[in-house]
């Protein structure tokens, strides 16, 4: 059973966030560790639901759907800035009750993590950093993704038609990548002429410029609980720079996963899996 419980996150932005399998019906399984997860830009929680469905097995998964993102609020005016999106997470883990929790974050969702991590070591017990980089990606970045959102030939007429795009057709795909295309079209709703994405493009963009600009480093270096770097050895975070990660925080470990690209928990599912559970059995079981 899929269940959303509402999140009331910074300035009052109304925030959904969901449970994949069935409530605890036990004191102890209420008690269970807690687990955030968090999806990167324009992701949204139920790109998480494989990954919460084998948590629970032990622990109590929550993902959320950030501002702008997937069934939360989109104020038009924002703000989409750092200090939104952590204040964001730390209401969700207080009103949720999951904390002291480990953070588990997807790219832009990881570095809201891990600055989280930072700012409120008590509500933080354990970091899962997914492919997300420390180092400013610069405005040359910001400008190709600028280029990338004007070149989807919106509106698309199907879901089939968006996971061929984003699957085979994008200038971005090197070679087919079905899991990709499954990934955009989890994004996507029907509007009257066709499928455009839940996000608006625009508060994407404004959301991106507000940390890809700037190096992350000194905030990586205050993260004091055991914190797990995972990358795809195909995705977009280098092994020199996620092992510099792992030297930079205090208690940081590395894992990476074989045949997988950025959206590694959708591209091997299983390799995911086993990249990242002995750390989350250590550090939640003990």
């Amino acid at each position: 059973m899929v269940r959303r419980i509402d999140v009331s996150g910074a300035g009052g932005t109304r925030l959904a966030a969901w449970e994949f399998t069935d409530p605890p019906k036990t004191r102890e399984a209420e008690q269970a560790p807690g687990v955030l997860l968090l999806h990167g830009l324009m992701g949204r929680a139920s790109h998480w639901a494989d990954t919460a469905r084998w948590l629970a097995e032990r622990h109590r998964p929550v993902a959320l759907d950030q501002r702008g993102h997937g069934q939360s609020d989109k104020p038009p005016q924002g703000p989409y800035d750092r200090e939104a999106y952590v204040d964001d997470a730390e209401a969700a883990l207080v009103q949720l009750g999951l904390a002291p929790a480990v953070l588990i974050g997807h790219s832009m969702g990881a570095l809201t993590a891990w600055q989280l991590a930072a700012r409120r070591p008590d509500l933080v017990r354990g970091l899962v950093i997914c492919d997300m980089r420390a180092s400013a990606l610069g405005a040359a970045s910001q400008r190709e993704w600028t280029d990338w959102f004007k070149a989807w030939p919106l509106p698309f007429a199907t879901l089939a038609d968006v996971r061929k795009w984003f699957g085979e057709d994008d200038p971005w795909v090197e070679r087919p990548n079905p899991a990709r295309g499954e990934f955009y079209a989890e994004v996507m709703t029907h509007s009257e002429d066709g499928w455009r994405p839940v996000f608006d493009p625009e508060q994407m963009l404004t959301s991106r410029a507000t940390w890809v600009y700037d190096a992350h480093w000194e905030e990586l270096a205050q993260v004091r609980c055991p914190a797990l770097v995972v990358r795809g050895l195909d995705g977009e975070l280098g092994r020199a720079e996620a092992q510099e990660m792992v030297r930079v925080l205090p208690r940081g470990r590395y894992a990476e996963v074989p045949d997988a690209g950025h959206l590694i928990h959708y591209d091997q599912p299983d390799g995911w899996r086993t990249a990242i559970e002995p750390f989350l059995d250590g550090v939640l079981i003990g």
